[in-house]
């Protein structure tokens, strides 16, 4: 799990979405293109929740 994740990948109720840290490029915001971004780990997407509340 990345620190942007709310679950584990796969858990019933979850699904991808965009990094909003880094909108989905992998990288981290204002740094060199080969520095992943904290937040997805790089991969682009985070685990989150799905459904109303």
């Amino acid at each position: 799990m990345n620190p942007g994740d709310e679950a584990e990948p796969d858990t019933p109720g979850t699904g991808e979405d965009v990094c909003p840290v880094c909108k989905g490029s992998g990288h981290a915001p204002d740094t060199e293109e080969d520095t992943p971004c904290p937040n997805c780990g790089g991969t682009g997407v985070i685990t989150e929740g799905i459904g109303g509340g």
